[in-house]
């Protein structure tokens, strides 16, 4: 296990509370917490508050991507902070998404720590650039 980290961005053209809430809401995660076209997510849970978790299985074929977490942070409107827990995951592995308004939006800026190699953390930052195109587009 390594200490590596990965940090993707992206400015999504909708308000910092709407794309705050999407992060929250299980129709919405629905929607944009599957990285590729062929991806689609078929549980969707949150408990969104401190101490809650969510669920989201993620599926592509015949391959079920089940992830879960815990939300150890949740500043409305600009941060979230939750463990990232999966089957090929590092122990200890948790994200951090801020929300940050600029004009015409909000830039998202998602951190990652903790990843059980360097190829793990690239199949990660290509998962969440793919989840983060898909999330400017539902926001569009």
């Amino acid at each position: 296990m390594t200490d590596l980290s990965l940090t993707v961005r992206r400015t999504i053209k909708a308000p910092q509370k709407a794309v705050f809430d999407a992060w929250l809401d299980p129709k919405m995660m629905a929607k944009f917490m599957a990285p590729r076209p062929d991806t689609h997510v078929t549980v969707a849970k949150s408990d969104a508050r401190v101490g809650g978790r969510f669920v989201v299985t993620m599926v592509e074929g015949e391959k079920v991507h089940p992830h879960e977490g815990t939300y150890n942070e949740i500043t409305p409107h600009s941060r979230l902070v939750f463990t990232w827990e999966a089957p090929w995951s590092a122990p200890g592995t948790n994200v951090t998404v801020d929300f940050n308004p600029v004009d015409g939006g909000t830039e998202v800026v998602l951190t990652q720590v903790k990843f059980l190699s360097e190829e793990s953390r690239d199949n990660h930052f290509g998962g969440w650039t793919g989840i983060l195109t898909k999330l400017e587009k539902v926001m569009a």
